[in-house]
Formats: structure tokens, sequence, C-alpha cells
């Protein structure tokens, strides 16, 4: 919003600073910035309203240290990351801007949908919640939306290099100020539609979905876009459910989602611009820019909201918070076509969720073939294994967070690493 305010104060009365809303790099910190005030002070008051209302955490008894002084906790704390992201978005991004749009509309989405189970949980008294159905089918329907924008909508390209592989630079100034380059190196090819994507660790790192069902021929027109959303709908509720999963123990999952959003958004970056995309060889992707400020903030509210989520935490996020951040850490990396490296970035989401499945896998295995079920870890998802072999979960918090930041390294490398 900001944004259209200061380019018209600036076109219209040339008021010295005003262009500086044109820059990604300025708009991106304002974004942070206003993210963490959001949360550190608009967070307390939240908290304190909260504990007003009850609106505590009922904790299962699962044998674990520490676990009975956490009942009462507040929940529902998702609502001051939501606010924390939307509002710097809706401040500092073009708004009009198709991923942006996408980006807010899958933050309230599944943000709706883990307040509805939180809420079910809290004043309904049900410690269930919402039913793995009812939530299943929300997942869904955002995977459905999502994929159809992405695969219809005509501002959803990419730009390729003319046929020599050169680059043409452009020398209005204007120009390279609205889109946020240096130096107004722009891609001379067209944009095009196409549902490439990256495959790390290849020299030719760019894969095509349509590749898929190359032998459908002339059915390809219908099979492609129901391929490709039913790829994006299985992304978006395996990472959601895995954010939920890893949210735990005190700071894991905000935590984690914060080395994941930096990590993305120096991704979002690049790929949205043509000096670093052409240098390191990478898929150009237009528009992809405006992403970058809005995973400021997703960051920004992340690193906030762990002021008050840290051990021993003052609040607890919710699923109200957990599916929204990985629905948009699962949205974003597929519009910025890098959900081939989820398995590196999101790789504690991953295992967390690998853990489960084994778990109940190898009990329900064990319990059919020898009559008592077994179990491969002491207790899942992974961290409450370590909890019970007597880890303090600050040290498994801390240890979870290196091993994301090295995968994020991991990831950040896979630019140049083929």
């Amino acid at each position: 919003m900001l944004y259209y305010v200061f380019d018209w104060l600036d076109t219209t009365y040339d008021i010295p600073g005003a262009g500086v809303f044109r820059f990604l790099s300025f708009r991106a910190a304002m974004a942070v910035i206003t993210s963490l005030v959001i949360t550190l002070f608009l967070g307390k008051r939240i908290i304190g309203q909260l504990l007003r209302l009850q609106v505590g955490e009922t904790i299962r008894d699962l044998g674990l240290d520490g676990q009975k002084q956490k009942q009462g906790t507040p929940t529902m704390g998702g609502l001051i990351i939501i606010a924390a992201i939307l509002i710097p978005t809706i401040l500092f991004t073009r708004i009009d801007n198709v991923y942006v749009i996408l980006m807010i509309v899958s933050t309230l989405w599944l943000g709706c949908i883990g307040f509805l189970d939180d809420y079910i949980k809290v004043f309904k008294k049900d410690k269930e919640g919402l039913r793995a159905k009812s939530k299943l089918i929300g997942q869904v329907g955002l995977g459905v939306i999502v994929g159809a924008v992405l695969y219809f909508n005509s501002n959803v390209v990419v730009r390729e290099k003319n046929e020599k592989g050169t680059i043409t630079v452009q020398h209005s100034s204007s120009v390279i100020n609205d889109l946020g380059f240096a130096d107004g190196v722009l891609y001379s090819g067209k944009n095009e539609k196409s549902t490439k994507t990256t495959i790390p660790f290849l020299k030719n790192n760019e894969f095509d979905y349509a590749d898929i069902i190359a032998w459908a021929g002339d059915q390809k027109y219908w099979m492609l876009p129901l391929l490709f959303i039913v790829i994006v709908t299985f992304i978006i509720t395996a990472v959601s459910n895995g954010a939920n999963i890893t949210d735990g123990i005190d700071g894991l999952a905000t935590g984690t989602s914060a080395i994941i959003g930096t990590t993305l958004a120096i991704f979002a970056y690049v790929s949205g611009n043509t000096v670093f995309a052409d240098y390191l060889n990478i898929m150009y992707i237009p528009h992809t820019g405006e992403l970058f400020v809005f995973m400021s903030a997703f960051v920004g509210a992340c690193i906030g909201f762990l002021w008050y989520n840290s051990y021993p935490a003052q609040v607890f996020m919710g699923d109200t918070g957990s599916l929204a951040l990985g629905g948009i850490i699962a949205v974003f990396a597929i519009s910025i076509r890098k959900e081939l490296l989820i398995p590196i970035i999101c790789g504690v989401f991953l295992v967390e969720n690998l853990s489960v499945m084994m778990q109940v896998s190898y009990f329900k295995y064990t319990k059919k073939k020898y009559g008592e079920g077994r179990r491969i870890f002491k207790m899942s998802p992974l961290h409450h294994h370590y909890q019970k072999l007597g880890y303090h979960e600050s040290k498994i918090v801390t240890r979870f967070w290196i091993v994301g930041i090295m995968l994020a390294v991991l990831s950040v490398a896979t630019l140049k690493l083929r």
C-alpha cells in the first residue's frame, strides 16, 4: 500500500526520498522491522488477552519432564504471527502482485483451519480438535486453488534467455528502480507459461512436469494441469503437517521456520533479479521479487515470536500458527519453483514427519506379526524421543536449529553446486 503512495508522491511531486520505496531491499528491511515491532508489542497484549480468556493449552500426560508446568500456557499465539506477517505485507508489498495475493490467501486459509482446530480444543474441550478428515479437506482445497492459479494465471511465467544466451541492458532508470534491480540488466527473452521447476545438484537443473506425461499425446492438455494440482496439493499438505508435528517443544517450529524462511528469501531474491539469475545461471522468474518482502515479514514474525515462545514458553502458537507456517513455506517454495528442494530445506520437518510414520507403521506391523506392538523410537515425533533419552528440551531445540542451519547452507550451495 505504501509503495503506491510513495510512488505517486515521487512521480507527481518529485519529493526527495520518496523513490526509495521502489527498492526491494528497503521495503524488505522495513517489513522485518515492522513485523518485529508487532510481535514484541502487540504480542504482549494478545498474550494478556488470551490469559484473561483462559485460552490455555490442555497438556496430555506423556510422562515427559517439565510437561505439567506447561499446563494452562496460552495457545492460539499463531494469531500474533499471522498479524505480524500480513500487516507488513499489506504495507510494503505491491499487493496487486499475483504471488503476494496467493501468499496472503494461503496464510489466512490455513490460519483459519488451525484457529478452528484450536477453538474446538480450548472452548469445546475436545482434545482431538478438528477432525483429521476435515483438516485434510481444507488443505486439499488450498492446494487446488494454489495449483490452479499457478498453472492458469497469465502473470505466472518464466523468462528464457535469447538464443545466444546473452542479455540485453536497458538504460531507463525508472524501469531499473521500479523493478528493484541494481544495474538494469534484463533478460531479452519473452515471458512464457511453463511447468518447469528446479532440480538440485544437476548441471542442467530444470525439469518440466510435462515430461512425466509425454506419453499421453493429445491427452496432455487436461492431464498436465491435473497432475500439477495434485503435486502442489501433496506438497502443501505434507509441509503444513510437518510443521504442525514439529511444534511440540518450545521454540522448535518457530526457530526452524525462521531458518527455512531466510533460505527461501534468498532464493526469491536471486530468482527475481536478472543480475543474479544470469550470474548463477538459474531460472529467472518475473514478479517474484515481491516475495522477498513477504518472506522478510515472515522471518521477522518468527524471530519476534521467539521472544515469547522460547523456553520456557509464555505462549504456544497452536495449530493456528503451525499450519499457517508450514503452508506458507510450501506455497512459497512452489511459487519460486524450488519445491524439489523442500526435502533439504525442510529437512527437520521431513524427519519429524517420517519418525511418526515409521513408528506407527512398525507398531502396526509388529502387532500383527507378533501379537505385540514394538517401537523404533522411545516416542515420536523425534524430538520426544530425545526427551525420553533425558535431553533437556532447550538442548534438543538448539541442536535441531543447528541441523536446520546446515541444511539451509547446503540448500543455498545448490545454486552453484551442480
